[in-house]
């Protein structure tokens, strides 16, 4: 369980994963090392897994993004969820219910760069059939 501070610091840090720790005490009027104390918490409990990058709008917006549905053969679900690991494109992967099994969130910087990577999601073994759907616009991201 969390604290209503961590539920704080959670939220500054989703916005902002880099904002410093002196910038998080003076907002969550904390002392430094106790910020810094309960990030370590967050992290070694598995509540911080990680930090990453967000694209600027500025790059965000050039990119090409689609929904890719996935039909995988059932033995074979592992490993081809090992192989899309590997495609750097691929931002994100659900598993679903429904006909298809997962849900993949492909990135790219052309409509011929994402017919390449929809081909070569394609041929990857284990891939029954995809489905996919480019992004026209984003109305809302939170």
């Amino acid at each position: 369980m969390i604290t209503k501070q961590e539920q704080q610091l959670l939220s500054i840090l989703r916005s902002n994963a880099r904002a410093s720790i002196s910038d998080l005490a003076r907002v969550l009027n904390l002392s430094r090392s106790t910020v810094q104390n309960r990030m370590t918490k967050l992290e070694q409990s598995g509540v911080i897994k990680g930090y990453a990058v967000q694209y600027g709008s500025e790059y965000q917006d050039n990119l090409v993004s689609s929904h890719v549905s996935i039909k995988v053969r059932q033995k074979l679900t592992a490993k081809t969820n090992a192989e899309l690991r590997q495609v750097s494109e691929v931002s994100e992967l659900y598993a679903i219910s429904g006909e298809y099994d997962l849900i993949a969130i492909v990135q790219a910087e052309s409509l011929e760069q994402l017919s390449h990577i929809l081909d070569n999601i394609g041929n990857l073994e284990g891939v029954e059939r995809t489905n996919s759907s480019v992004i026209l616009e984003t109305k809302f991201k939170r």
